[in-house]
């Protein structure tokens, strides 16, 4: 008889395993670049087909068109609508001071009541010392996604930079204006994803943690673990394998390579759309391989931060395919 080996499938590197705080994620860690957008956001919309050429020479289908997996992301320009100072503090970042736009989209108000104050951007020069990070403020334009909803919205991307002066004059130049994602990434760039999980709501250890069903002999319960622990101390530890949240959690996975930034989301749009979204009529990206969470949820780009030994590796695009 072959044993098999089930390792525990829960990582304790993820605790505390609870739903996340908003649907859409913040971007905390960014990479140090020159005078630059680090970040953008897109709705998932499914999965295609590409027909690529192989260049990894190590690879037995070198030279040859081979077909992989890649992921559509929906993704109109977002709108910068202010800019937001940070000064650093011995508690961490604080924020200083905040610019918001003369001309802010209507659907804004369906999110958050604001009133434009471009006068404080003479504040924001004069407190350029104490400037540690600055944050343009941005919201999404759903209304032209094909998402059917039209509640944006609002997150921060971090402009990257030499210093604050720097930062601040390339901030103040995207104020009141649309960013697309080409004005972020190339084609061929590895960048970093980011996003809430699908939710699963409550599960038991077998499915949350992979634990053994008991035997069929087995005293009382059998999707159950066989201890909570031991006598001393007089405690169950928040590592024994119990019931409880499963999914809808943030999380990151790195080095995603675009296969392709198109202004024409039709082109690889199935007939009737995309299942469960509907229509991709602006910008949209394609990524190699998964990201994490269900269609319609916003999934947050940045730079990536762990590159290995290629930044760029671009593939020679010759088809997607797509549903009919």
């Amino acid at each position: 008889m072959v044993k098999h080996s089930k390792p525990k499938a829960g990582s304790l590197a993820f605790y505390p395993r609870k739903r996340a705080r908003r649907i859409y994620p913040a971007i905390k860690s960014i990479p140090t670049e020159k005078p630059k957008v680090l970040g953008f956001a897109g709705y998932k919309a499914g999965m295609v087909s590409v027909i690529v050429v192989d260049r990894d020479k190590n690879s037995p289908t070198f030279g040859q068109e081979v077909a992989i997996p890649a992921t559509v992301l929906d993704c109109p320009p977002l709108k910068v609508v202010g800019i937001r100072a940070y000064e650093e503090t011995k508690n961490g970042l604080k924020a200083l001071t905040e610019v918001w736009a003369k001309n802010l989209p209507k659907d804004l108000e369906r999110k958050v009541k604001v009133k434009p104050n471009e006068e404080k951007m003479k504040e924001m020069e004069e407190k350029l010392d104490k400037i540690a990070r600055i944050r343009l403020i941005v919201c999404t334009q759903p209304r032209i996604s094909g998402i059917r909803k039209k509640k944006p919205e609002v997150f921060e991307i971090e402009v990257g930079g030499k210093d604050a002066k720097e930062k601040l004059e390339f901030a103040k130049s995207l104020l009141g204006k649309e960013i697309k994602a080409k004005d972020v990434f190339k084609e061929g760039e590895l960048v970093d994803v980011r996003s809430v999980t699908k939710g699963k709501g409550t599960e038991g250890p077998v499915k949350r943690f992979g634990v053994k069903i008991q035997p069929r002999k087995a005293h009382g319960k059998r999707r159950h673990v066989g201890t909570l622990g031991q006598e001393r101390p007089g405690k169950v530890r928040f590592t024994v394998p119990q019931a409880g949240q499963l999914g809808f959690q943030t999380r990151t996975e790195l080095n995603k390579r675009i296969l392709k930034i198109g202004e024409n989301g039709k082109e690889i749009t199935p007939k009737g759309g995309f299942i469960r979204y509907g229509i991709i009529g602006s910008n949209y990206i394609l990524i190699e391989g998964s990201v994490p969470g269900p269609k319609k949820r916003l999934i947050m780009l940045r730079p990536s931060i762990r590159v290995g030994k290629f930044k760029f590796l671009p593939l020679e695009v010759k088809e997607v395919i797509v549903g009919g």
